[in-house]
């Protein structure tokens, strides 16, 4: 079926109710945590769209974070490293990823959930982030459908009212659990790949006073990947949020002289979403758009380049998606 065809099928029968892009598909009603919160939660975030029920949409993810995603009215599938895996209302633990996660939902696009900071995952279970990465576990690990919230999640309620009850079941697990704060090296890190992710990984290492054999420890505890894998990831993301219309046009050319030649680009990209940019962009991603658009937005308010709340560049005119 033609590329064109997918997206108008989809643009006739997908109603979204928390955000949409100047392309016409849905995004989520995302925004940073609360302040007690901010030292473990990138971010919260809740994308809901009503569907024919018998539609499915093909697509998938790519992960930069560890998330929780309680998913609802929906049927999903997902191929992990473990195999195909079905799902459907339940809590979900989602690895960072090595590469695309090829992913399907059939009916409703209802979900709640939120990222957690680089080194959060191990801050608060005690687990280093490459156990997890490209699986999804059945656990609802910080206990979202606590008999306090459970009702919260149905399509009866608006998504800014999902992400509130994740963050007072959120606040009720640190506060049981009382973690230290991550690491600060994954911290700066993680912010090092949203700014430049072509930087040298010495000049990073000496920034932050350690070597790099210790960075690479740190770095695989709490992104499960390599420093180097890590910062072509990002790279790699940031290319793919602008042929799915979701960055700020102003930084394009920026984003595309990351890359030394049209081979380079070409190679690289594929190697993390299996297709080229080409064929990349002849497919509308409707799934991969809403994690897309939500790390864009993450990504300019951690570099105070846009303010919480403030009108992101990508979405539909008129439109303001909540803070």
């Amino acid at each position: 079926m033609p590329s064109e065809m997918y997206a108008e099928i989809w643009r006739r029968n997908l109603a979204p109710l928390s955000g949409t892009s100047r392309d016409g598909l849905p995004l989520s009603e995302n925004r940073a945590a609360i302040a007690d919160l901010d030292p473990w939660i990138a971010r919260l975030v809740s994308a809901k769209a009503t569907n024919d029920p018998d539609m499915l949409i093909a697509c998938g993810m790519c992960n930069d974070l560890n998330y929780t995603r309680h998913i609802f009215n929906g049927r999903w599938t997902a191929m992990t490293t473990e195999g195909h895996g079905s799902y459907q209302n339940e809590v979900l633990q989602f690895g960072q990823h090595s590469r695309f996660m090829p992913l399907t939902c059939t009916g409703d696009i209802m979900s709640a959930g939120f990222g957690l900071r680089a080194g959060a995952f191990y801050a608060l279970t005690g687990r280093s982030a490459d156990t997890m990465i490209d699986r999804i576990e059945r656990d609802d690990t910080f206990g979202l459908l606590a008999d306090d919230f459970r009702e919260i999640y149905s399509d009866e309620h608006a998504p800014g009212d999902w992400n509130l009850a994740m963050e007072e079941a959120l606040r009720q697990f640190v506060k049981r659990v009382d973690p230290d704060p991550p690491d600060p090296i994954s911290a700066a890190f993680e912010l090092a790949a949203f700014e430049d992710p072509n930087q040298s990984l010495s000049d990073f290492a000496e920034t932050q006073n350690i070597s790099l054999r210790k960075l690479e420890r740190v770095v695989k505890r709490d992104f499960g990947l390599t420093p180097r894998t890590v910062m072509r990831r990002a790279r790699a993301l940031d290319v793919a949020s602008i042929l799915c219309g979701v960055a700020d046009q102003d930084e394009e050319n920026e984003m595309m002289l990351r890359y030394f030649d049209q081979s380079h680009f070409i190679r690289d990209f594929t190697a993390f979403f299996g297709v080229t940019p080409h064929k990349f962009r002849a497919q509308p991603r409707p799934l991969l758009t809403i994690t897309l658009e939500q790390r864009q937005a993450r990504r300019l308010e951690e570099l105070n380049r846009l303010k919480p709340g403030e009108h992101r560049p990508w979405l539909a005119d008129l439109e303001q998606n909540p803070a």
